[in-house]
């Protein structure tokens, strides 16, 4: 069995939806979305990226804008810049990157879901009904404080 890559060149630009059944490097430029669920996408270090990426594994050396959902990691390289946001189960910054955006690691078999709100302020119970319990009232100072 060979390890299968795909290539694309710093002079070719894609608008649209790219999606592969193998690992890519991209050198050029991308606006659209990309989709490669059970590979590796490289952003070389030419690259110029606007799109939605979904994929394995994406290892940023390029320049991406737009959000990458990743399964298993999302890596920014020294010469990497993201901007938009990332969920993946891991992800890694390296020194000299350039980021800015939220980052949701959500365990690679916990489903990203809307019952669930980012801090916890409203989750589903087990039962699937909202957790509505308040809490108990504490005593400070001489006084009832609800926390």
């Amino acid at each position: 069995m060979h390890d299968e890559r795909l290539g694309m060149g710093k002079s070719i630009v894609i608008n649209g939806e790219l999606s592969a059944s193998e690992d890519l490097t991209v050198e050029g430029c991308v606006e659209g979305k990309i989709q490669l669920s059970d590979h590796v996408l490289t952003v070389g270090s030419n690259a110029r990226i606007k799109a939605q990426v979904t994929a394995k594994v994406i290892v940023v050396l390029g320049q991406v804008t737009g959000n990458l959902i990743a399964t298993e990691k999302v890596d920014i390289k020294e010469s990497g810049s993201v901007e938009g946001d990332i969920v993946a189960p891991r992800v890694a910054i390296a020194d000299g990157s350039h980021f800015r955006g939220s980052i949701d690691m959500q365990k690679k078999d916990q489903p990203t879901t809307a019952d669930q709100t980012i801090g916890g302020f409203e989750t589903e119970s087990k039962t699937g009904k909202p957790d509505t319990q308040k809490p108990e009232p504490s005593f400070v100072n001489g006084e009832f404080v609800r926390v």
